[in-house]
């Protein structure tokens, strides 16, 4: 057994928010857990073609989209979404406040990735 309390880790710029990599590839569990931020008002196109990654949001507000527009909802707390097939989605926070999300990866990230956020394509790793 071990304990790690988020004050513990140094955030990563994962892209639109600081992210604290709580569980890692390192600590060999088979997946990972991250506690991110994501900034009032950004809208991040992203891909995870290696991860798979369920997000459960705890607090603020915002909206997940399918880059297709095929599935498009709104987080609040309480709200989880899955990325069960690499899909390419956006990531919008409302304006009003940042959002903060609970996301679990597997494969479990190395805890140091970050987003090249750009308009014209999906961010991967």
């Amino acid at each position: 057994m071990f304990i790690r309390e988020k004050s513990q880790v140094t955030p990563v710029e994962w892209g639109s928010g600081p992210s604290h990599r709580l569980l890692v590839e390192a600590d060999n569990m088979g997946f990972g857990i991250c506690h991110t931020v994501v900034r009032a008002g950004t809208k991040s196109r992203l891909q995870y073609r290696r991860h798979l990654e369920a997000c459960y949001c705890i607090s603020g507000s915002g909206r997940v989209e399918a880059a297709d527009g095929s599935v498009a909802q709104d987080l609040t707390p309480g709200v989880l979404y899955v990325l069960d097939e690499h899909d390419a989605h956006f990531l919008i926070a409302s304006p009003e406040a940042d959002m903060e999300l609970v996301s679990v990866f597997n494969p479990p990230l190395r805890g140091d990735e970050s987003h090249a956020l750009s308009d014209e394509a999906f961010s991967q790793y």
